[in-house]
This record gives structure tokens, sequence and C-alpha cells, in this order.
């Protein structure tokens, strides 16, 4: 019996294939000659018996630099004047690493503060309940 098994791999709705093999196979997929954004793979594959099976693959390509916003969100409602910073990092410097500082300048989490008010006021009523001067005149 004749191996006809195909393997037909195709990149969005190009109707030319990227790529055909005979199973099994491994590739390597050079993401650097896609776009960036949104990709779908497909992939063909037909048995001996000439029955074909298609599995499509959604992928997000992302070669260029991350870019980060603080201060928007997505579909967010704003009114007024919305102060935004904008970062864009990527690894162009391979070759020697410099730190510059925080890639992305973050405000601190409410937790944290709320955490700290705790921590503050706890030690402050712990001063306040059980002070004795007894106790502490040999620092003064």
């Amino acid at each position: 019996m004749e191996d006809n098994r195909n393997i037909t791999v195709f990149l969005d709705d190009d109707p030319k294939p990227f790529a055909s093999f005979a199973p099994p196979v491994k590739i390597v997929l050079d993401t650097t000659k896609i776009p960036d954004g949104k990709h779908r793979l497909k992939i063909v594959a037909k048995s001996s018996n000439n029955v074909e099976g298609i599995r499509e693959i959604p992928f997000v390509v992302r070669n260029g630099p991350e870019i980060s916003v603080v201060g928007l969100k997505e579909n967010e409602i704003v009114d007024a004047q919305v102060p935004i910073t904008i970062n864009a990092y990527g690894s162009e410097t391979s070759e020697f690493f410099i730190i510059r500082g925080s890639e992305t300048p973050k405000a601190i989490p409410a937790w944290v503060w709320a955490l700290l008010i705790i921590v503050f006021a706890f030690g402050l009523y712990y001063l306040i309940m059980y002070w004795d001067s007894e106790l502490y005149k040999s620092f003064f």
C-alpha cells in the first residue's frame, strides 16, 4: 500500500499553502517574517485513505516592542483631562544590560497603602495602651 499521507499548512486566509510535508514533521515557524497581530495557522492532514482532517490554531505575533499604557484601560469611560503614561520597550540591547530605572512607572496599589496604615495604626495603639514611663527610665 502506498503511503500518500500529507500535511499542508496555511497561514491566515491565504489559499496558497505555507508549507507541505509528509508526516511526521517538525517545523520552525519564523514569526519575524509575519506582521504583528492576530493570525491563524490552518493545518490540513490527509490520511493514506484520502480522508482529510483540519485543525486551526489562532495565535498572536508580537515581535515589536511591548507597549505599556498607564492611566487608561480598555473600554474605560473617561471625562475631562486624563494623564496617560506610554512606554515601549523590547529587547533591542541584547549585547549588554544597563539598568535605567523602572521600565513602566506604576502607582502603589491601594492594598499596600491599606496595609501600611493598619501596621502604623496598630503600632500607635500599642504605644498608647501600653506606655509606661517606668519601663523606659533607663533610656532617658
